[in-house]
């Protein structure tokens, strides 16, 4: 499905995308907020421009592999992979209710084109390094990647960084890491729970290539994952700078969003700002 759109219409589905979520999130009555929102634009980007995957046929052997590793995001990849096809929308609204496909961390055998269980944090890191070492070393598929997010709270895990001890030792050049730099987890800003930085001194020093980026500007992520897919000799990390809680005022920058979705008043207001850009765009009749 890559290639196809052009920016205008990405930002067009990333803001549909963003709409879901809020509809998904207040009809569960639980579930993340600001995580999902702020993924929007890269999650779609993915899908929609980069990805090699067929909605249809979701196990197809020349498929892309997508790992989201801090699955409490999980409602952005619902509502994407819905967007594109997988399932139908209305389904969207089962988000975390008994029986349901769309549980609140993904469950790889429910759903077709999940390609991983999470909850625990930190382990989808592992979980993708391995699938990028039998692609590169025991299956001979060069022209497939793995592509895989992970929250920057996640970070704190000690098992994500044996995976990218075992990613730089192997050279895994069919891997690409973004790391959802939104600067807040669970109980505060990941800056005085647990510091981070020097981040990209971090990676680099596991033997990645690294970028930074703005995780909001489509042409960024496509130009970036296009300078991840060059590199030959090792893996690749993009640090994907977002704004938790993204499109929604009230939302943006408040880590007390992270695990709280939003009431019914809220969500109306929500989707309001929503659709209209946050009052950029006039509709006919309002006057404004």
């Amino acid at each position: 499905m890559s290639g196809q759109l052009t920016i205008k219409q990405l930002e067009d589905k990333a803001t549909s995308v963003r709409r879901d979520i809020i509809r998904m999130l207040e009809e569960a009555g639980s579930g993340h907020s600001a995580g999902p929102l702020g993924l929007a634009d890269l999650v779609t980007t993915l899908y929609f421009s980069v990805m090699k995957h067929q909605p249809r046929d979701p196990d197809w052997d020349g498929r892309d592999y997508f790992f989201l590793s801090n699955g409490h995001c999980v409602p952005v990849q619902y509502a994407v992979m819905a967007e594109a096809g997988y399932f139908d929308k209305d389904e969207l609204l089962t988000l975390r209710k008994l029986g349901s496909r769309l549980q609140g961390h993904p469950e790889r055998t429910r759903l077709p084109g999940l390609e991983n269980t999470s909850g625990p944090l930190g382990s989808g890191l592992s979980q993708a390094a391995g699938v990028a070492y039998s692609l590169q070393y025991l299956d001979g598929q060069p022209h497939r990647f793995v592509y895989c997010i992970t929250g920057d709270g996640e970070l704190d895990e000690g098992n994500i960084w044996e995976a990218a001890m075992f990613a730089g030792k192997y050279k895994l050049r069919q891997f690409v890491v973004f790391v959802d730099r939104n600067n807040i987890q669970i109980d505060g800003n990941t800056e005085d729970v647990m510091p981070l930085e020097d981040l990209a001194g971090k990676w680099r020093s596991f033997g990645w290539h690294v970028q930074e980026i703005d995780g909001h500007n489509i042409e960024s992520i496509q130009d970036a994952v296009g300078m991840a897919k060059a590199i030959e000799n090792r893996p690749s990390v993009i640090i994907t700078h977002t704004i938790p809680g993204k499109g929604v005022d009230f939302m943006e920058y408040d880590y007390h969003w992270h695990g709280v979705p939003p009431n019914h008043e809220q969500a109306k207001k929500a989707l309001q700002e929503l659709r209209t850009l946050k009052g950029k765009i006039r509709h006919e009749g309002q006057g404004v």
